[in-house]
């Protein structure tokens, strides 16, 4: 395997897989052991571990980040956490390609253009939604498959897959554990950009499923700096009108519109505040009005382990989407090692039974959507607790 960054010997795992589609490797001595990247079998019974024979060819996979330009950061600390994959997951018969999109459209289609040249076999990456759409004709045009890091809902599809945090599965989780505790009728505030267009549309089906209600949808123009108009909209129903209102926001205008629900008469006493994955922010306790509000969000423990890793071999944090593309490397190492002359064909991406990694479990579906298993979080004021685990396999999420 083509290594991109010397390693001390001591972070060197030891080789072990489970079954067909099993991404299981053994901890390194430094930090507390990683989390593992594995299939989950269904039913879910334990397999013994045998060693996997090394394949006699090699595999090449591109990975598509922004090395220079502005997020020339952000792709830096993903190039390092694939090599963290590879070196965990891979062996000498996977190569990794990394190419530079620039962080533009057009850096990101010459830098496809490049990998397939070069004769990779998958490509991971790129990072924005319009990088993806400027790659998609040279992915499509080899018959290759995508995973990016995209979040962009409308970019997934023949075979594209985009596996950045979307809002779908964010607030599809949360929606169901609020209507297992009881709620039933929910309000939303959101922005009128994509994003609450996607937390709306979410809600939407998401409360259609549990048997909850969306009784009121408020949106306000994101640039706007007061949101009490929409606020006062959204509580014209009266007190006890509503048990939950779902905010499509983070950072400061999330503090300031939950700060502006007492108000007008909407007591976060006495309705639950519920959020995306815009909340994962440990400091969000500091507002009251946000303290006993849920979202979901990946289990943060097992992020944890893999930032206290990362840092070990870096020296620094990783940022926070370099666990996307650990995960992405880990999955392309292993079924590239067991996965015969066409690791990457659909069916063995799509496996219906998923994978763990490092943000828990998660599955590409055949739209090129990605399920993803989450926990439930409230914020407290001394930082944000785990109330309902992530799912430890998609049946028993019941899909």
């Amino acid at each position: 395997m083509t290594r991109l960054a010397t390693f001390p010997d001591i972070l060197k795992p030891v080789w072990l897989a489970a079954g067909l589609l099993a991404l299981a490797a053994c901890a390194p001595t430094v930090g507390p052991e990683p989390p593992q990247v594995q299939a989950q079998q269904a039913p879910i019974t334990a397999e013994p571990l045998e060693p996997v024979a090394p394949v006699d060819r090699t595999v090449k996979v591109a990975l598509l980040v922004p090395l220079t330009g502005n997020a020339a950061d952000l792709g830096q600390g993903m190039l390092e956490a694939a090599q963290m994959a590879l070196f965990d997951l891979g062996d000498d018969s996977f190569q990794l390609i990394p190419r530079d999109t620039k962080g533009t459209p057009g850096g990101a289609s010459e830098a496809a253009r490049e990998a397939i040249a070069e004769g990779a076999q998958l490509i991971l990456g790129p990072l924005y939604s319009s990088s993806v759409g400027a790659v998609r004709p040279a992915v499509q045009g080899a018959g290759l498959s995508m995973i990016s890091f995209s979040n962009n809902m409308s970019q997934a599809g023949s075979g594209a897959w985009t596996i950045g945090f979307s809002p779908d599965n964010q607030v599809r989780r949360v929606v169901s554990y609020a209507r297992s505790q009881g709620i039933s009728r929910i309000g939303s505030l959101a922005p009128r950009d994509a994003y609450g267009d996607a937390v709306s549309s979410a809600l939407n089906t998401a409360a259609l499923d549990v048997g909850a209600r969306v009784v009121r949808t408020e949106r306000y123009d994101p640039s706007a700096t007061d949101l009490s108009p929409a606020v006062q909209s959204l509580a014209s129903g009266g007190p006890g009108s509503l048990d939950a209102v779902m905010l499509a926001e983070g950072g400061p205008k999330l503090r300031s519109a939950a700060s502006l629900l007492p108000a007008f008469q909407i007591d976060p006493a006495q309705v639950r505040l519920l959020g995306t994955g815009m909340w994962d922010d440990p400091t969000l306790g500091s507002e009251p009005a946000l303290v006993g509000g849920w979202y979901a969000a990946p289990d943060p423990s097992a992020r944890r382990d893999f930032e206290q890793r990362f840092e070990a071999v870096y020296g620094r944090r990783p940022p926070r989407l370099a666990t996307l593309a650990y995960d992405a490397a880990a999955l392309a190492a292993v079924l590239a090692r067991n996965g015969g002359p066409a690791p990457f064909d659909t069916l063995a991406l799509t496996n219906p039974n998923g994978f763990a990694g490092v943000d828990g479990i998660f599955r590409l579906r055949p739209d090129g959507l990605v399920d993803r298993g989450l926990a439930v979080m409230e914020v407290t004021p001394n930082g944000n607790r785990v109330i309902d685990p992530a799912p430890s396999s998609f049946q028993s999420l019941g899909f």
